[in-house]
């Protein structure tokens, strides 16, 4: 996993997928192209993450949902 403290970034979901890694997450939010770019990567990517919560916005099913509903927005 790869946790960003800024802005999500293609450069920075490039090199996540350069790494291997499955799945980012990040404070802030995505630009549209990351989110294509960890879409076709096969990436799960979960940002706007804060203590009540977080988004997301790639590849949801590796996402437990049932384990606390109320924190997570799944972005369509």
């Amino acid at each position: 996993m790869v946790l960003l403290t800024s802005r999500v970034s293609v450069e920075m979901v490039q090199k996540t997928a350069a790494i291997g890694a499955p799945v980012m997450v990040a404070v802030s939010a995505p630009t549209a192209l990351a989110v294509r770019t960890a879409e076709a990567a096969g990436i799960t990517l979960t940002a706007i993450a804060r203590n009540d919560g977080f988004e997301v916005f790639t590849h949801q099913g590796r996402v437990a949902a049932d384990c606390a509903p109320e924190i997570i927005d799944v972005v369509a």
